[in-house]
């Protein structure tokens, strides 16, 4: 259907509204919209006649928007922002204090910095090029008219050595023009920017930007094109580097499809792989307001339209086409053109052909802007891992800044470490974007002593300026001992594949390792790392006897392997008895040889093992509901039969009875009693209890309904080694209600003067139920301090006295601690030397909690002489 008659379809039988309009389509703007309103005068009769005229109105502007997007999808087939068209190339470089570099390792111009330019067109080019270039200050100050330089591309002088320009000071963008040679080229050009640089302000900076992303774009299809098509875990994993490095958005359900698809698919929608980049996107507001910009900026986020949230690419050459479209005379229109530099080359690209006819094609290119250099947020993404020095090859992984990767403004970068010897060295670093961060070369570290932990930190420059990167943790390889985890001392059952955890401090530079029986054959072992001092091994022993087994490990850069000795012991296999309770959603099966159970069912409800522990010698195979059961689905002293299937295919049936819920409180609120007058020390953590004080709190139960009259709690430190149990008997449990209970614990007299440290508590039944624990306090004991006494010359510190000062960590004279003294062990005298307070003010750690900082307000005395 013809696009004006759709139109005027939907509105030309409106009865107070004429549409007068012409739809422009154009390859800069196809959905640019010239349209007149005009109302015609009629006078409403009635006032429900007017609202009648104002629905059809509110009709007719929903139509014609729908109509908009429908006639205008077509032209989407090429997107404006393809930018597929090649322009000519600029050499150029840039020199500053001497040093030159090519214009790719540029991040940004300074003032007095000389720009060396030279425009490469082929020897027959039939049309004249003015190239003019002109620097800017803001969007609302023009600048000077002797901030514009011209030059004749065609000029043999300029063919044959370029053009020098100096950055002027206060200058705050730079742009090139490629104009085509007409009458009065020069001076038109430079009246358009000067009348409104503002609009050119905006296309240079959104030009550079839409630059720098096209980098990212081009360089992860370039990878993705360049991996393997055989192996499709390498095309997995080579994407997810790219992504997370280039910062590129990544649909992973094309790894669903034919190995043969999935480059295919990883690389389509170019235009909208790029994801938003704090280092590299706009800044800037829109220039231009009104309806048809809020229309544009509307339709071009949306997916018809190419763009979307993750599209900056695409928001900011939409942004500057739109400008520049608005902009133009009768002699020149200015259309957009990203600069892709390659060492001293800046490519060109446009994504429209440029026209050689009234209005002629100005081809309008950003460069970077004249400001301090925007130094990359690169970071380590895991800044606790710990890597091997001798692994080739050793890759340190890196993201936060994609333009470290994509681009050549990064450069000369290196990994320095330091020697025994205490000299520093430094490794070669290269940003490779496919393996994820930074690939060093080690090769010079083959004659280098170093010691076993060793700190790097990547330096190197960022255009003209040098930078810092993150620094991270390397293990130097070496012959060491490993030792077996002491809870793995009698892991190793035969008849079954068991986990084994061993320690060493070159975990992480293991290259293989291996285990042999007595018969010297090699068992098929996998091992993993878990942390940088800790190695789990899955050790097969299914077809093994009781014995030993020798266990070699091989590491990076080390010649001769380290040995170990391992014990198996053999173990039979049956189930004792499973333990669940009312309204839980786990329980525990205790037995042997418990690894062998594959799933357990009770009551249709099935449970999958979470984790294997050993117990008096015995496991203890901790269940967990599959899936989200009801709390009410076991009833208290049910008799029901659980189905263990093994992984060898029997199932045993085991007789299993429901026990009743377990008790549950919850904490309302909690009070502490000073048991002495007031303290010359303050404490400031909320959950600090003095160990001479005493602690009120109430519970509240949630199961059962109400407390019982044998009611007791359960208090104790963290790791059990002292506890007390409150009752109402013993008068430390009062009622308020038979919901609501105080509980009044004495730490002294329940736990003695040696008890500190965080407590616990739960619930515990006259049956010997417990409740789950939950935190209550830190316990802390507190010194009794007397006096301060300092002498006259402020030079000198102070003394304070008092007894068991032994039980201060430390004393500082301002809360950040910077000026601090510690109290040593084992220290038994009645006085300690302390800096001089701030009037009578000092800061102190307890230390049962040095974690938190106290107040010590004490009276300041003369020293006695």
């Amino acid at each position: 259907m013809n696009r004006h008659l759709l139109v005027d379809r939907i509105v030309g039988t409106h009865p107070a509204v004429t549409l007068q309009g012409t739809f422009i389509f154009s390859a800069n703007n196809p959905l640019k919209i010239a349209t007149t309103y005009i109302r015609k005068e009629e006078h409403m009769r009635s006032e429900n006649a007017g609202r009648r005229a104002n629905f059809k109105l509110m009709l007719f502007c929903l139509a014609l928007m729908i109509c908009m997007l429908l006639v205008t999808r077509p032209s989407f087939a090429r997107p404006d922002n393809a930018f597929d068209l090649t322009g000519p190339k600029i050499e150029m470089h840039v020199t500053r204090a001497g040093k030159m570099l090519p214009i790719a390792d540029v991040s940004n111009l300074q003032t007095e910095d000389r720009l060396w330019i030279h425009v490469n067109l082929p020897d027959d080019q039939a049309v004249h090029y003015l190239l003019v270039v002109a620097f800017l200050r803001g969007s609302t100050n023009p600048p000077p008219e002797n901030w514009f330089t011209r030059a004749e591309t065609w000029n043999k002088q300029v063919l044959a050595e370029g053009i020098v320009v100096t950055v002027p000071k206060d200058a705050q963008q730079a742009v090139l023009f490629l104009a085509p040679e007409t009458g009065g080229d020069f001076s038109s050009l430079r009246a358009a920017v000067r009348s409104k640089p503002g609009v050119f302000v905006r296309a240079s900076q959104d030009l550079n930007q839409a630059s720098l992303d096209r980098t990212r774009a081009d360089r992860y299809l370039a990878d993705i094109k360049n991996s393997s098509d055989s192996d499709p875990k390498a095309l997995h994993d080579r994407s997810i580097l790219l992504a997370r490095t280039l910062g590129i958005k990544l649909d992973e359900q094309c790894f669903n499809k034919p190995l043969e698809q999935q480059p295919t698919c990883l690389t389509q929608n170019s235009d909208q792989l790029v994801l938003d980049d704090g280092h590299t996107q706009s800044m800037v507001a829109a220039l231009t307001s009104g309806p048809s910009t809020d229309l544009m900026g509307a339709l071009s986020s949306t997916p018809m339209a190419g763009g979307g949230s993750y599209s900056p690419y695409v928001g900011a050459v939409v942004d500057v086409a739109r400008i520049l479209g608005n902009l133009h005379t009768a002699a020149y229109q200015y259309i957009p053109t990203l600069a892709l530099p390659r060492g001293s080359e800046l490519s060109l690209r446009l994504n429209n052909p440029p026209s050689f006819r009234n209005p002629k094609s100005v081809l309008v290119v950003g460069l970077p802007a004249v400001e301090a250099a925007q130094l990359p947020p690169l970071r380590s993404v895991n800044a606790e891992q710990v890597f091997c020095l001798q692994k080739a090859p050793l890759v340190l992984p890196t993201d936060g800044a994609p333009l470290v990767f994509s681009t050549d403004i990064a450069h000369d970068f290196v990994l320095q470490i330091r020697g025994k010897d205490g000299n520093l060295m430094d490794l070669p670093a290269t940003p490779d974007a496919a393996r994820g961060g930074f690939l060093i070369d080690t090769r010079s570290l083959q004659t280098a002593k170093l010691d076993s932990d060793v700190s790097g930190t990547l330096r190197g420059y960022w255009g003209f300026d040098s930078y810092e990167g993150p620094a991270f943790h390397l293990r130097n390889a070496h012959a060491t001992t490993w030792r077996v985890a002491p809870a793995d001392q009698a892991a190793l059952i035969v008849g079954r594949v068991d986990t084994l955890h061993v320690q060493s401090e070159c975990v992480v530079c293991i290259d293989k390792v291996t285990i042999q029986d007595e018969r010297h054959r090699e068992l098929g072992t996998t091992w993993k790392t878990l942390k940088p001092d800790e190695l789990e091994i899955q050790v097969p022993l299914k077809d093994e006897t009781s014995g030993s087994l020798k266990m070699t490990v091989q590491q990076f850069g080390v010649a001769t392997a380290d040995e170990l000795v391992l014990q198996t012991y053999a173990e039979a296999a049956e189930l004792d008895y499973f333990k669940i309770n009312a309204g839980d959603q786990h329980g525990i099966l205790r037995g042997t040889r418990l690894d062998e159970v594959n799933s357990f069912e009770l009551k249709g409800v099935r449970f999958v093992p979470t984790k294997l522990s050993r117990a008096d010698k015995k496991d203890e195979l901790h269940l967990a509901v599959a899936s989200s059961a009801s709390p009410n689905v076991f009833q208290p002293n049910e008799k029901l039969v659980a189905h263990v299937d093994l992984k060898d295919g029997r199932v045993l049936d085991l007789q299993t009875t429901v026990e009743k819920p377990r008790p549950r409180v919850k904490l309302i609120s909690k009070s502490v009693q000073p048991a002495s007058p007031r303290s010359s020390i303050h404490l400031k953590g909320e959950d600090e209890l003095p160990q001479d004080a005493r602690l009120s709190f109430f519970l509240k139960t949630e199961v059962p309904e109400s407390f019982p009259r044998t009611e007791k709690i359960e208090v104790s430190s963290m790791d059990d080694s002292f506890h007390a149990l409150l009752s109402m008997n013993d008068g430390n449990l009062i009622l308020q209600n038979s919901q609501t209970l105080l509980a009044v614990l004495d730490p002294l007299k329940n736990f003695g003067p040696s008890a500190f440290g965080p407590l616990r508590f739960r619930p515990v039944e006259s049956d010997g139920g417990n409740g789950d624990w939950q935190p209550l306090a830190t316990l802390v004991r507190i010194p009794t301090l007397k006096e301060i006494r300092c002498p006259e010359s402020p030079d000198k510190q102070c003394r304070l006295s008092g007894s068991n000062l032994f039980l201060i960590d430390s004393v500082a004279s301002d809360p950040q601690f910077t000026h601090a003294i510690s109290v040593p062990v084992g220290f038994a005298d009645s006085a300690l030397s302390v800096p001089r307070p701030n009037g009578t003010l000092l800061y102190i750690k307890l230390r049962d909690n040095a974690a938190t900082v106290d107040s010590l307000v004490l009276p300041v005395l003369p020293d006695e002489e």
